[in-house]
Formats: C-alpha cells, sequence, structure tokens
C-alpha cells in the first residue's frame, strides 16, 4: 500500500521577528460603468515559491495564524494615505480571526477606515454570526465596508449574507470561470445579483480572464469585477491600461444593446468554396458571393462533424426575444443549431447560440 503524501509546509515564524519578507501586491478592482479602477485588493505575499495558502495554512498549523494576518493588515493600512483619488483599499480578514487581539490591534491602527474594504474571506466555518455580525458593525461604525469572499460555495451561503449584509459580494470564482459558456453559472450568478441588490450590496465579479467573461458579466449588469484580464497584481497603484478601459468601455457599450442581438454575437470562421484546408466547427460555409449557405457542426455527444443549412438568419438590430421564438419554432433537427446575422447586404457577422438568446431573453423577462 502506498503511503500518504506529506506536505512540508514552510516554518513562517521567522517572518514574525522580520516582517518586511512579507510584502503586498495590490490588484485593480474596476468599475465596469466607468471603465476605471474603483479599488484595489491587497494581497501578501512571500519569500520562495509558496503561495499565499501554503504561507496562511503553515501559520495556522504553527498556532500564529492570527499573527500573521495581523501583520499583513498592519502593511495594508499603512498605504491607505497613498491610494489615488477616488478608490479603496481591499484587505483579506478570516473571520474566526476578526475577534483576536492581534487582528484587532493591527485594524486599531487606523481608526477611521473610511476607503477601507474588510472582506472576510472563507476558509473556516463560522460558530457564531451573532457574533461576527457585532464585529462587523463596529468595523462599520468606524468607516470601513465589508465584504464577502466567495458568496455562492462554501460557508458563504445565503444565510451568512444575511446575516451579516455586507455592501460588496464578491462571486465565487468557480461561478465566474466559463460563465460565458454555462447558462447555470449564469442563473447563480444572476441569483445572488437580484439578492445582493436586495441588501443594498454591489456585486464583484472575481477571477474573470477572458474577455468572452468579461462580456458576459457586462450582460447581467455586474458593476464590479477583477481578474488576470484587467490587471494582474503589482507592487503599486497601476491605472487602468488604456487598452483594458476601451475593451471594458466596448463590451459594456454592447452590454446596452442588451434587447438586440448584437450583443451576443460570437465570431465565426467562415469557409470559401474554394478553400482547401480542413475547417474547424463551428464554422458557415459560405458561397460565391459571400452568403451563408450552411454550417459545419460537431455532434456534442460523438464529437461527429457534419453540415446543416441555415435554418434561420437574423440581423443584429434584432430583438432577441423574438429570435428565440423564431429558433424554437424551427424544425426539430434544427431547433438548437446556431443562428447565423448577418448585415442588410448579406456578409456573416457571427454566430448566435440558442442557449445565449435564452439566457439574455431570461435576463430582460
Amino acid at each position: 500500500m502506498l503511503g500518504a503524501t506529506t506536505v512540508s509546509l514552510p516554518d513562517c515564524r521567522p517572518l514574525l521577528s522580520d516582517p518586511d519578507d512579507l510584502t503586498l501586491v495590490f490588484q485593480p478592482i474596476v468599475d465596469l460603468a466607468a471603465a476605471t479602477v474603483a479599488g484595489y485588493e491587497a494581497l501578501a505575499r512571500f519569500p520562495g515559491t509558496a503561495g499565499p495558502d501554503v504561507w496562511f495554512a503553515a501559520a495556522a498549523e504553527a498556532g500564529v495564524a492570527a499573527e500573521l494576518e495581523a501583520l499583513a493588515i498592519h502593511k495594508a493600512l499603512a498605504v491607505v494615505p497613498s491610494l489615488p483619488a477616488n478608490t479603496f483599499l481591499t484587505v483579506n480578514v478570516s473571520p474566526h480571526l476578526l475577534g483576536s487581539a492581534p487582528v484587532r490591534d493591527a485594524l486599531g491602527t487606523r481608526p477611521d477606515l473610511h476607503r477601507v474594504v474588510v472582506e472576510l474571506t472563507e476558509h473556516t466555518p463560522v460558530d457564531d454570526l451573532e457574533l461576527l455580525r457585532r464585529q462587523c458593525d463596529e468595523l462599520r461604525r468606524r468607516g470601513a465596508l465589508i465584504a464577502l469572499d466567495d458568496a455562492g460555495s462554501g460557508y458563504s451561503g445565503l444565510q451568512q449574507l444575511a446575516a451579516l449584509r455586507p455592501q460588496v459580494v464578491k462571486l465565487d470564482r468557480a461561478l465566474v470561470s466559463d460563465a460565458d459558456t454555462d447558462p447555470v453559472r449564469v442563473a447563480l450568478a444572476e441569483m445572488l445579483g437580484e439578492f445582493a441588490g436586495r441588501i443594498d450590496a454591489w456585486l464583484l465579479a472575481e477571477g474573470i480572464e477572458t474577455a468572452a467573461e468579461l462580456a458576459a458579466f457586462a450582460r447581467l449588469g455586474v458593476p464590479l469585477a477583477q481578474g488576470w484580464l484587467l490587471g494582474r497584481p503589482g507592487p503599486g497603484f497601476a491605472p487602468l491600461a488604456p487598452e483594458t478601459a476601451t475593451l471594458v468601455r466596448t463590451q459594456v457599450a454592447r452590454a446596452r444593446l442588451s434587447d438586440s442581438v448584437a450583443s451576443l454575437l460570437r465570431p465565426v470562421r467562415q469557409v470559401a468554396p474554394d478553400e482547401s484546408s480542413p475547417a474547424v466547427p463551428p464554422a458557415v460555409l459560405t458561397g460565391a458571393q459571400g452568403e451563408p449557405t450552411g454550417l459545419l457542426l460537431a455532434d456534442p455527444r460523438t464529437a461527429e462533424i457534419y453540415t446543416a443549412p441555415v435554418s434561420l438568419r437574423v440581423r443584429p438590430s434584432d430583438d432577441v426575444g423574438d429570435a428565440l421564438r423564431r429558433a424554437l419554432t424551427r424544425p426539430p433537427a434544427q431547433r438548437f443549431d446556431p443562428v447565423v446575422c448577418t448585415d442588410p447586404t448579406g456578409t456573416v457577422l457571427g454566430l448566435l447560440r440558442v442557449e445565449d438568446l435564452a439566457t439574455a431573453a431570461r435576463g430582460s423577462g
């Protein structure tokens, strides 16, 4: 029988005697409507190759979790005066350590907590929600906002959201990743967004890494977003890169056309009659004048490639609900095939997935 693998945790105690070994980086949080940086999340970094989760796990094992977390909080609060105008700083705090003496003392180094967002990370279940609520209320009285991390999974359930009433609700990254291709993730995010609105909180989509994910949450009207696509952690308070700001503005502008199919278009390869290289589905087969003549698709069950007729064409200004109704009234064999979108000259602009039409129609209903 194979023995269990033992993971060697680093010795974190020297950090407490040489605090300069713990450094901070700052990842931007973006206001999508304004295409500007709304705030920054302070993230701890440590010597060597081990990540922060490993170091904090080592601190917990050594019985100094509160001390190490307090060191990170102390360093984060020290840079609040250097924040750019109209931005905030998010500081991570473990809920079960919020009442510990080291963490209380670290938060006490800055009596005025305006422009500070205390983000409750939820790696450990909370035994006493009422006590945690009172601790959060005290931080609010000092000017802080409260954020709840990883909403939608783990311990950050609706009960915790209802009890703490955070001003910022951060979607779990598992709901953000590939949300553009998974209607279930979008539906869950939409539900949490509606709940956040009921408690007067901002929803923040964390972990956005692709333009398609950004587009999905722009369509949902999520106000705040964070992820490598928008800005990686760095040593200073970097502004939004110009090309990133342009991308955000473009996606938000498309999302504002949510009643039309234009915001749902997916780019697609077009295969001309004389093209000899093999095409990868999905693709649109075109005629001599560039008009769509067929679809090249792959069966999701067998991966077998086949051709299908163009059973429905729409214009970019067509209404989402109308396009969905027309798609669902096609013959059963073509009912869930992609819909081809063309301009007035018949030029192919892209494809529309029936799943995206259904999600958009539900969101606007």
